[in-house]
């Protein structure tokens, strides 16, 4: 059994010569639009049961039109939508609240159209006040509310009761850190209790801490379908302006993707992890001073080379990372035929895990102007507890702790 289904689904927006012409299509009568605009063509894709899910691209992918179709809001030109389970969505900051009515008033209707029945409705009442945390405002016109405030109250009533299938286009990006936690906690509450997640993010770090996989939508069409940390270093590969860089994806042994990218003025022709007494190691211990050396060669000349990297946990997390226009270190004019040995040296203070480096060739602080040369999973290397004090986590921190007896 599947959650969601879609089956080459597509989405036109068509002008007619009038209004009497769109009714007539409508009707069956094979009458042709004067303009026809695909936003999404061929789309197909399943969920199942309990599966959280990912979905991004750059802003008109399609990403909200297809959302709408999940829920109704919106019917496909083309192809079949079949949605199994009660589906609770935010699609728009307060969509479907009235900014004359309060908080509370907003709530209990919304509540009404969720369909609870009174008792449940009271305590999702209780739950949507509670959780809001908006105080006397909860009482006042959402008119005088901030985007944060109906952001906390939205939330609130669309996870106030479990749904089978919960649908959440940004809304995590609007309102304060502490609110944005709190709603982590309560998508991960309903993970737990085999809640079906869509998730419509540009936040890396959200999508692959609550998803189990990633869609990513190009151009109206579904272009990578897999794990997140694979299709976000796909999506991030395409995102420079100026060329289009080549993309290309290719599998370690272990069956992890590594994306390379980039327009090829200058490349990366050897890299390699050191310890202390130059030995090129795999494994290294828990706060061991190391060094990655990377080897780099232009092969036509740019106006200025700056190398990036960073060090990413196993579901592709960055624990650290930078680069040399940070710190002051861009190479100017670089000819075709130089080469270059940028030596970095720092500690270990990772947790037990395994860990890769990703590097960049850019020409400034981001690669958004310029790509060269993006390697994802560029070297793998394990981080192993050797001689420290057992810990728990992803970073090596360890305390003095101090403990002094007090008179009864």
């Amino acid at each position: 059994m599947k959650s969601l289904s879609v089956q080459n689904v597509g989405k036109a927006y068509r002008t007619y010569r009038s209004e009497w012409h769109r009714f007539a299509r409508w009707a069956g009568l094979p009458v042709k639009p004067v303009d026809e605009h695909w936003v999404l063509r061929g789309i197909d894709f399943d969920v199942r049961p309990g599966e959280a899910v990912g979905l991004i691209g750059r802003n008109g992918a399609g990403k909200s039109t297809l959302l709408k179709m999940l829920t109704g809001t919106l019917r496909p030109t083309e192809g079949c939508v079949s949605v199994n389970g009660k589906v609770f969505a935010i699609l728009e900051l307060g969509m479907g609240f009235n900014p004359e009515l309060t908080g509370r008033q907003n709530a209990a209707h919304a509540l009404s159209v969720m369909e609870a029945d009174p008792r449940a409705a009271a305590a999702a009442m209780e739950y949507v006040e509670d959780f809001a945390e908006i105080g006397e405002y909860f009482d006042r016109p959402l008119r005088v509310y901030s985007s944060g405030m109906q952001m906390r109250v939205a939330f609130s009533v669309v996870t106030a009761m479990r749904p089978e299938i919960l649908i959440i286009d940004e809304a995590l990006a609007v309102g304060d850190a502490y609110f944005q936690h709190k709603s982590f906690d309560r998508i991960r509450e309903f993970r737990d209790q085999n809640t079906t997640l869509l998730i419509v993010s540009h936040d890396r770090s959200a999508v692959q801490t609550l998803c189990d996989r990633a869609i990513m939508l190009a151009d109206g069409a579904v272009v990578r379908d897999g794990p997140p940390e694979e299709v976000f270093d796909y999506y991030n590969a395409t995102l420079a302006e100026n060329v289009a860089p080549e993309v290309t994806v290719t599998r370690h042994d272990d069956g992890r993707a590594r994306t390379s990218s980039g327009t090829g003025e200058a490349k990366v022709s050897e890299i390699g992890l050191y310890n202390r007494r130059g030995e090129q190691v795999e494994a290294v211990g828990v706060g061991e001073t190391i060094e990655l050396r990377v080897r780099v060669r232009v092969y036509e000349a740019v106006e200025s080379l700056v190398l990036g990297y960073g060090v990413r946990d196993r579901l592709g997390q960055v624990m650290y990372g930078t680069n040399t226009w940070h710190t002051n270190q861009v190479i100017s004019s670089p000819s075709g035929g130089d080469e270059y040995e940028f030596s970095i040296c720092f500690p270990a203070n990772f947790g037990i895990g395994t860990y890769s480096i990703q590097t960049a060739l850019v020409d400034r602080d981001t690669h958004l102007s310029a790509n060269y040369d993006w390697q994802d999973l560029a070297l793998v290397f394990r981080v192993e507890n050797f001689d420290k004090t057992a810990f728990d986590g992803c970073l090596w921190n360890e305390p003095t702790i101090e403990v002094r007896s007090l008179a009864s």
